[in-house]
């Protein structure tokens, strides 16, 4: 593999205040631990993306990124519209192979990508399109070597049918895509539970451990008024 390919990787995120992000984690936990975790979740995923053989790297935001966040990325501010349409706008914006990640999956890794960048390091690679599938049915990933809005945009998202419906849609245009390993979204505290599980000794699966060790408290507290 080159040290550098001809590769944008954009993450898709949003600012990480109190009460604006990730507010299916709260409750149980307070709002501004969501935030915490919701902030861990984007600096760890913006860290392998530091890591990845890339030319160009985008940090396409809703909101202002702190500094340390916005370190060897270019910031975009999102489009309007719905999750379909500011992917889209993504895609149309950006010549040459496309990587697009999310914010809610801090257990990724390089390995994880590994697939995506040797088929397309390679002279000839198998796929024109990849996506790496998510377990509630969307996806976490999603790569064209020839990005399009067209291939996303209008399609459903936020549903258990989502990742299904992107595949049927790259299919009907002709495309053939590879899958990366299947992840899990950090969308409530379980997942949280579950992710920090699959990561230990990290910044994250401490934090999530002092978040659920605060809830615990509080709910002992709440017994012994009772």
């Amino acid at each position: 593999m080159r040290n550098t390919m001809d590769l944008t990787v954009a993450v898709i995120a949003k600012q990480c205040l109190p009460g604006r992000v990730k507010t299916r984690l709260s409750p149980p936990l307070t709002r501004e631990d969501a935030a915490a975790l919701a902030q861990l979740s984007l600096s760890r995923t913006l860290d392998t993306v530091r890591s990845l053989p890339a030319r160009h790297r985008l940090l396409v935001m809703e909101g202002t990124p702190g500094r340390r966040d916005a370190e060897r990325f270019t910031v975009v501010p999102q489009a309007s519209g719905d999750l379909a349409e500011r992917l889209a706008a993504i895609c149309d914006a950006v010549s040459g192979p496309l990587l697009i990640i999310g914010m809610d999956t801090p257990q990724l890794s390089r390995n994880h990508l590994a697939p995506l960048l040797q088929d397309w390091s390679s002279a000839a690679p198998c796929h024109a399109a990849w996506m790496g599938p998510a377990t509630d049915g969307g996806f976490w990933a999603l790569a064209l070597r020839q990005p399009d809005g067209a291939l996303i945009r209008g399609v459903p998202m936020s549903t258990g049918a989502t990742g299904s419906r992107q595949l049927r849609r790259l299919s009907g245009a002709g495309l053939s895509t590879g899958l990366l390993p299947e992840l899990r979204d950090m969308d409530d505290f379980g997942d949280a539970l579950q992710i920090a599980a699959q990561i230990p000794d990290t910044d994250f699966s401490y934090a999530v451990g002092e978040a659920e060790g605060r809830l615990d408290g509080s709910l002992l507290n709440a017994g012994a008024v009772r």
